[in-house]
This record gives C-alpha cells, structure tokens and sequence, in this order.
C-alpha cells in the first residue's frame, strides 16, 4: 500500500504562520505581546532540546518568553516559590514547568501549583477535568497537537476504532477522552491498551487508527497493524547510534519501515508529533494572552 507522511514539520509551520500574523494584528492594535515562560531544572538533553525549541519558535511568532533555569538540586520549596511568583506575574501569559522532574521534587505537587489560568501545558486536573466533560481549557499540547494533524489531513474519525497504547495522563488518558469527544477530530470508539493488556495484538489488528505512546523502542511491528491503518507514533527515544553527529538517533514506539508499507497515514519520528506539540503550546500561549480560558 502506498502509504502519506501525516507531516507534522509542514503543518506546524503552516500554524506558525497563521500565529504570527494573529500576533502581529494584536501588536498593530496595540495590544500586549503574549508572554510564556519557561521553568527548567538540571540538564537532562531531552529537556533541554525541547525548552531551546519553544524558546525559538516564541522568538519567531513574535511572543515574549523567559527562561529560568535552576540546577539539579534545587529545593521543592524554592521551585515552588517561583511558580508562585510566575502565577502572580501580570505579564507572564502562560507558563510551563519542564518535566521530568528531579526525584526529590514531587511534579504532581508542581502541577498542582500551576495557576489552571496559566497552565499552557494543559496539565493541571482542572483544565484535565475540563477536557473530560468538554468544556472550553487548556488541551494537553500533544494530544492537542495529534488532533489537529489528524484534522489537517482530512482523516475521518467518526465511529472508527481507535486504539491508544498507553495511560499516560500526558499523552494517553487525554489522547483518549480527546478521540471519545462528540466533535471531529473525534467521535471514535477508543480502545486504551498499556503493559496489562491481554491480547494487545488482535485489539491492535482491529485498530482504524493506533496512537502508540508506550516509550518502548519501536514496539508496534508490522503484524499489529491491517492493512491501511493510520499510524500515530508519540514515542521519542534517544538510541545510541554511530551514524549520527550527535552520537544518538531519535526512535520511535512504531518500526516505521516495517509498518508503514501496511498504512494509509503515517507519522515519521522526528518530524511528526514533536513539531505539532511546540505548535500547540504556543497556541495555548496565544489563547492565554487573549485570556479566552474562563
């Protein structure tokens, strides 16, 4: 089966653009300049490559951003300090906490803190509990994303069987209630399989569409997947590997060469989900700053 690229490179920067001119009509109306800022702590080199992306792509749309970094062994009590401060801040627009977080510190406990108003990473249970019910929020920025990629290439979603590997609350458990929603991209019957699951090859074999965010290393083979499925793929793990400058190479959760001959879409890894979260993050930035959350 010849199979399409679901481009996530071209479709953010499709939004990009449609960002920056909304942000440059509010600038010429002499409105305020959406402001996002950044917290990262230590130096983990996935945190560290997605922070320099959003701070780029802010830099590019024409928002303010600021980035405060702290070491590795900085105290719960002071990260909570600033977070208070950043929710009191009334310039800062929207806010993100850069996760994983260092064992000592409890990121429930940061999420939690995180005025919901500011919270454009979509992660606080309010804007969660929002999303669930359907109610206007912050949506996570990758299932957020996932969605408008479906949305951009025109995928119908109305009462196929989607199935979502993994729970996660960051990408799984919205991903899922996102794809249940009585809207488009929506209306699917959704199918969660995680390490519990019994029977994960025929649930998968059953799938219209499999969005796979386990974080296992090409786990999705091409016998898990019929003939003409749409692959979504979130996983990014960093694999040694001695063909690329930086001494690493970025896999996916599906083996893309082997699967994507089986579907109709596909999503590469990078360039697929990745992009179209940054994207979603900055317009949950924009919204933020044109205060359109209750």
């Amino acid at each position: 089966m010849d199979y399409k690229l679901l481009d996530g490179k071209a479709v953010a920067a499709q939004i990009k653009q449609e960002l920056t001119e909304e942000v440059s009509r509010i600038k010429a109306a002499g409105g305020k300049t959406p402001h996002l800022a950044a917290i990262l702590v230590g130096h983990d080199g996935g945190s560290e490559t997605y922070v320099a992306g959003k701070v780029k792509t802010c830099k590019e749309i024409g928002f303010q951003s600021t980035l405060i970094r702290y070491e590795d062994d900085v105290t719960e009590e002071e990260l909570l300090r600033k977070v208070d401060e950043l929710n009191r801040d009334a310039d800062v627009d929207g806010f993100i906490v850069q996760l994983p977080l260092p064992p000592h510190i409890s990121e429930q406990k940061v999420i939690e803190a995180v005025d919901y108003r500011k919270d454009v990473d979509g992660f606080h249970p309010v804007n969660m509990g929002r999303m669930a019910v359907g109610l206007p929020c912050f949506l996570s920025a990758t299932p957020a994303g996932i969605l408008e990629l479906l949305k951009r290439y025109e995928i119908e979603t109305k009462g196929k069987h989607c199935v979502v590997l993994g729970r996660s609350n960051i990408v799984g458990k919205p991903v899922a209630m996102m794809m249940m929603q009585k809207s488009y991209p929506g209306d699917c019957t959704v199918t969660i399989c995680h390490s519990r699951s019994q029977n994960l090859k025929e649930m998968c074999l059953s799938a219209d569409i499999i969005i796979a965010a386990l974080g296992v290393p090409e786990f999705v083979k091409a016998d898990m997947v019929k003939e003409g499925a749409v692959v979504v793929d979130v996983g990014t793990t960093r694999l040694p590997s001695s063909v690329t400058r930086s001494g690493y190479k970025l896999t996916g959760d599906v083996k893309f060469d082997e699967v994507a001959p089986k579907c109709s879409y596909i999503t590469p890894v990078p360039g697929g989900v990745g992009p179209m979260t940054i994207i979603s993050l900055m317009r949950n930035t924009l919204l933020a700053g044109k205060q359109l959350i209750p």
